[in-house]
């Protein structure tokens, strides 16, 4: 089991290595598109300057970014398994002349904190990608000070993601995807109600709470939802790669179509639900 999870791991770490540039290409877009679920998560943290926070799988360093910027005279630690995602998210804290700022590569089951560290704990879209759900959640209850608050966000379900649907639904009408195992890393691995505060009881966490919030993810052209999706989602390169040059401009041109029926004021509007979790830790 062990080894399985460790060949899991090392897939998501070389995925999100590979797929650096496309994120920091595209990362003002991301940022603002994401970040009503970092607010909403920041706001259940209770943050308060002088905290030090944890901000786990944070790729190009949201919601941390936003939280250090909140604290000043606190500290904020993002982890993440990509050297390459870390990287820009330095790069970021830089720009924003953030000095309390700091960046570590780990594996959210096994984090290289001592226990009782942290005041707040957070994971904005990393649980659906860890090996061990379970495991990451232990890692979290542990590293938090009695009474700090662990947040996090996961995608909703498949019908209330067009923003993801109308690209990977649009594929596997056309190709053969392979079908994962169940528990296999994926966008809507966590999205089944009670899942994730399941994992938060289970961890020891107290007072969990689910809340679901909606945002929109918007995109000047239809094209250029097209050109995204392919230069940041792993799934959707993977599924292209299984289709012959014919195969895919019909799969393009049918996103583009669908994508231009979400117009709305001349822009596509394409809508995004997220589950925010949160749990105390006692």
């Amino acid at each position: 089991m062990s080894s399985n999870l460790d060949q899991i791991r090392e897939q998501q770490k070389d995925i999100w290595d590979r797929f650096s540039a496309g994120w920091k290409k595209w990362d003002e877009l991301v940022l603002g598109w994401l970040a009503p679920f970092g607010d909403a998560m920041i706001h259940k943290a209770k943050l308060r300057d002088g905290d030090h926070v944890l901000d786990v799988a944070a790729g190009t360093g949201e919601p941390g970014l936003t939280a250090a910027a909140l604290i000043p005279n606190g500290r904020v630690t993002v982890t993440d398994l990509s050297e390459r995602m870390l990287h820009v998210a330095a790069e970021n804290a830089r720009h924003r002349g953030l000095s309390n700022f700091t960046t570590e590569i780990c594996d959210a089951s096994a984090l290289p904190f001592a226990d009782n560290s942290f005041d707040a704990v957070l994971c904005r879209f990393g649980f659906m990608f860890f090996p061990d759900v379970g495991a990451a959640a232990g890692q979290f209850a542990r590293v938090a000070k009695p009474g700090a608050r662990i947040c996090t966000a996961v995608w909703s379900g498949p019908e209330k993601n067009p923003w993801a649907t109308t690209i990977m639904a649009t594929i596997a009408r056309h190709v053969t995807l392979p079908t994962p195992m169940p528990g296999a890393p994926g966008l809507f691995r966590c999205a089944a109600g009670g899942m994730m505060a399941a994992a938060f009881t289970d961890a020891g966490l107290q007072d969990v709470d689910e809340q679901e919030i909606s945002t929109t993810m918007v995109h000047e052209t239809p094209e250029r939802y097209w050109t995204f999706m392919t230069e940041i989602a792993a799934p959707v390169v993977a599924g292209l790669a299984q289709a012959d040059d014919v195969t895919r401009e019909t799969i393009k041109n049918e996103v583009v179509e669908l994508a231009s029926q979400s117009m709305r004021a001349g822009k596509v509007e394409l809508r995004a639900t997220a589950t925010i979790v949160t749990g105390t830790r006692q």
